[in-house]
């Protein structure tokens, strides 16, 4: 259920919506909307595949509509007075139920689903960055993300392809937040934003810890960049090798930012 897969560099991959694993008895409650699972981070883990030498990652084979890792175990929301989905989604982004009348889970099963799949997660993840913080002097969680460009429910308009999310600037250094950002905004025929419409979800604003030395930031994808954004899904290899150059030089240079000891 829980992909770890440790290395001895200072980067963290978080990888939490990309699975698409649904247990039977939730798989049976969905409706036709709900088992479309049109809200996976669809190939990010493909995406980020060998970018990068002696990166740890940490991924999840659950799927969000279960129980969203990247929510606060308490259901608390991420975007008070936005449309959002909570800690077990009712509804996709498109603010359409995903569950059969009378079917949605009650808070037994939510508290069931946290002690099954998502205090796991965070067992792994907090493990591993503890890990190579204390392998590396510090460690930097690039949590990774991916989401439809257009989704009316959520934001107006297009969504920009880089969305970089630091929490204001309070779950990093300014210096990872900024090394980010310019490779982003270099990059031919990409648009970029920080801190726009999301900021990072919980794994980026709990473990974003810079005096404890583990450092965070999330990278939200338009999935326009590289793939298909309708049924069924499909990668589009050209796109995402193009995208990954990009994606390559970020990790390179957050990794160097570390080794040339410029977060000291």
């Amino acid at each position: 259920m829980i992909e770890v897969h440790p290395g001895t560099g200072p980067i963290v991959l978080g990888l939490p919506h990309t699975g698409t694993d649904v247990p039977n008895h939730v798989w049976a409650a969905f409706n036709e909307r709900g088992r479309m699972l049109a809200d996976t981070d669809w190939h990010v883990h493909d995406l980020y595949e060998g970018l990068l030498e002696g990166v740890t990652t940490v991924r999840t084979r659950i799927h969000r509509y279960v129980i969203d890792v990247n929510r606060a175990p308490d259901g608390h929301s991420l975007y008070p007075g936005q449309a959002t989905t909570g800690l077990c989604p009712l509804t996709d982004f498109d603010g359409r139920p995903i569950y059969r009348a009378d079917m949605a889970p009650d808070e037994a099963e939510v508290a069931e689903r946290l002690l099954t799949y998502h205090a796991p997660y965070h067992a792994a993840l907090s493990a591993e960055l503890t890990r190579v913080r204390d392998l590396n002097g510090c460690a930097i969680l690039y949590d990774c993300h991916s989401i439809r460009s257009v989704i009316p429910n959520l934001f107006d308009g297009r969504l920009p392809d880089f969305n970089i999310g630091t929490n204001g600037t309070t779950s990093c250094a300014p210096v990872i937040e900024q090394v980010t950002a310019d490779i982003c905004r270099t990059a031919a025929g990409y648009s970029t934003v920080v801190n726009g419409r999301f900021i990072g979800g919980w794994t980026t604003r709990h473990y974003g810890r810079p005096a404890d030395g583990i450092y965070a930031i999330q990278m939200e994808l338009a999935q326009s960049t590289y793939m298909r954004e309708a049924p069924p899904w499909t990668y589009d290899t050209g796109k995402a090798d193009r995208l990954r150059t990009s994606l390559r030089r970020i990790l390179e240079a957050l990794q160097q930012t570390v080794e040339t000891g410029a977060l000291s």
